[in-house]
């Protein structure tokens, strides 16, 4: 049996309802972002905060989405524990997003953000000999932090960004991220030629590696396999670029950051590499759970 697609005139009221919830979106939020503005930075990041535990997470089904994680990776976790990460994760997720939107403040407390591990001296001779690097890094903390730290050190990193599904929001998303640091590409064929053109001129990317993505090799990431992409490892091969993980974790003050950037991974082979990068980013879960984005459906389709 065959169907006829839809008309357009069918389509066009479906749109329409679409094109009003995104624009309805996009003016509530930013009437939250404007009001919460009247408040000290502190104290604004800490009510935004309170916004996403509190309230966008029931309503968005997030707490749902941390405890059905939790379950499968951690069954025997006690019921306080997982109530305290259902309210502590949609706090950071909402900080972090709050503190792209106020830019200028951020900015001001994420520059002298203190940078340590290993790795450090490594970025410094990269960035001083023009060595191409991929910084690899996941949901946690605030990643823009790092951004800013090292921007203030003479690194330029060139971000890699998925476009958001609410247009109207995503311009001023974007326009955002790029006032607090760039160069930024979108994640798209066009995006991805700049990113790489920035990366064997001599300069620095960073890509986060924490994601579900469909293509990816099952590789084990909190005792469960994970759908995990191998292209961070295969851009640094191709490219002769450091691979160097780093995350930048949110201080208990809730507004500072300390920056910490891992040794490089050893070139071997793409897979053996990735395996690398998805222990350096369970470690940093299992030391911070509540920095990390478990909201996020990472172990979907995790079977062969």
């Amino acid at each position: 049996m065959s169907h006829s697609p839809p008309s357009p005139e069918a389509l066009r009221p479906a749109t329409a309802r679409l094109r009003w919830k995104h624009w309805l979106e996009d003016r509530a939020s930013a009437a939250l972002f404007a009001a919460a503005r009247l408040l000290p930075y502190p104290q604004r990041i800490a009510f935004m905060g309170w916004i996403g535990g509190a309230i966008i997470a029931p309503l968005a089904g997030i707490r749902r989405r941390i405890r059905d994680n939790l379950a499968l990776v951690s069954p025997d976790m006690p019921e306080a524990e997982i109530r305290r990460l259902c309210r502590a994760v949609p706090d950071n997720m909402a900080r972090a997003m709050s503190e792209t939107f106020y830019g200028d403040d951020f900015v001001a407390h994420a520059r002298n953000t203190p940078i340590e591990g290993e790795g450090w001296p490594v970025v410094q001779r990269a960035r001083d000999s023009g060595q191409p690097v991929v910084l690899v890094t996941a949901h946690f903390g605030n990643y823009d932090a790092a951004r800013v730290a090292l921007r203030e050190k003479g690194c330029t990193i060139a971000a890699f960004y998925m476009p958001m599904r609410n247009p109207a929001f995503n311009t001023r998303y974007v326009d955002a991220m790029a006032h607090i640091a760039e160069p930024i590409f979108p994640r798209d064929r066009a995006g991805l030629a700049g990113l790489l053109r920035h990366l064997r001129g001599g300069g620095m990317i960073a890509l986060v590696v924490d994601q579900y993505m469909g293509h990816g090799e099952l590789i084990e990431f909190m005792g469960q396999p994970a759908r995990t992409a191998l292209s961070p490892a295969e851009i640094a091969l191709k490219n002769n670029a450091l691979l160097i993980p780093g995350y930048a974790i949110r201080q208990p003050d809730g507004i500072s950051f300390r920056l910490r950037i891992e040794a490089p991974v050893p070139h071997t082979d793409a897979l053996t590499m990735t395996r690398a990068l998805n222990a350096s980013v369970e470690a940093m879960v299992r030391a911070y759970p509540e920095q990390w984005m478990w909201s996020h459906r990472r172990w979907k389709k995790n079977r062969a």
